[in-house]
């Protein structure tokens, strides 16, 4: 089945925990309020989220084990998301985190420190006749030769794709179509820098868009050559922050796919962001292609 866009990243089982009184307290009782086990990873998220926009999408990534398959089959049978190229393996349980949640703070947890500490590859290569078709796309930076790999792909098909939180001088910010960089990444590789001076830094480097998130204060974006641009985030009632940058980055995506201008593609992928926020869990109420175009009309 041919796929409006292909991605390509971390794709998992999340189990997530909305708690009902606030975060965890040392040496104090939390209780959880709700609990599920859905798919998850910036890849498995995007896909999701660009399912219920009414796009095909066709993903890759993350080999999915034992624990996480009957789920991960289960949650997209019926979706507009093609499987078909994941590696389903029958000897492990499958890469899963852990994410404790309340309202605007989390902490997830995991074990990929220690996955990619085995220098082994838990992860597919990428295949050239995945892209038939595919009009944009997204690639997570974790994967290694694989993920440029999956870039270079991109760049020898002419297909535009979307990144997230890669540095000024790799290769995936310099051919990206879009670079988004969360405060997390500013922070592990630019730490002490004004937000303008990474904006700036990032701009000199790629022809595409870099957007710059800060969670609730202003985004940052532009091109080359360009003044840099603000634009406020979309004021909502949190419930939970989980999803938020891999909504952002589906929003993205679906700009790129329809031929938005820089203005357009920043709000429509910050009015996705802004429902995902607002209801918890995303994975079972994503946004829908109505609810964000009512968000930016107001």
């Amino acid at each position: 089945m041919s796929a409006d866009v292909y991605l390509f990243g971390q794709i998992l089982g999340t189990h997530s925990f909305l708690l009902r009184d606030g975060f965890l307290q040392p040496d104090e009782y939390s209780e959880i309020g709700e609990h599920y086990f859905l798919p998850g990873g910036e890849t498995g998220t995007a896909a999701t989220v660009l399912d219920s926009l009414g796009v095909s999408v066709r993903m890759d990534g993350t080999w999915i084990g034992t624990d996480v398959a009957p789920m991960l089959k289960d949650f997209y049978a019926g979706k507009k998301v093609d499987l078909s190229s994941l590696n389903f393996i029958s000897d492990d349980p499958g890469v899963m985190d852990y994410v404790v949640i309340a309202g605007l703070v989390r902490s997830p947890m995991g074990r990929f420190q220690t996955l990619f500490a085995t220098g082994k590859r838990w992860w597919n290569i990428p295949k050239e006749e995945d892209l038939a078709g595919c009009k944009a796309a997204a690639i997570d930076p974790f994967f290694r030769e694989e993920t440029l790999q999956a870039a270079k792909l991109c760049l020898a098909r002419g297909i535009p794709y979307v990144t997230i939180d890669s540095p000024h001088d790799s290769f995936l910010h310099k051919n990206a179509a879009v670079n988004v960089v969360s405060k997390e990444c500013t922070s592990e590789y630019y730490a002490g820098m004004a937000a303008e001076d990474i904006m700036a830094l990032m701009q000199q480097e790629a022809g595409g868009l870099t957007i710059i998130t800060q969670g609730g204060g202003d985004m940052l974006y532009g091109r080359k050559g360009q003044e840099i641009r603000r634009m406020k985030p979309f004021p909502v009632e949190v419930r939970s922050t989980l999803g938020a940058g891999d909504t952002f980055k589906a929003g993205c995506v679906y700009g790129l796919l329809h031929g938005m201008s820089d203005d357009d593609l920043v709000r429509f992928a910050s009015a996705c962001s802004g429902i995902a926020i607002s209801r918890f869990p995303l994975p079972l109420d994503p946004p829908k292609l109505k609810e964000v175009e009512a968000l930016i009309r107001g």
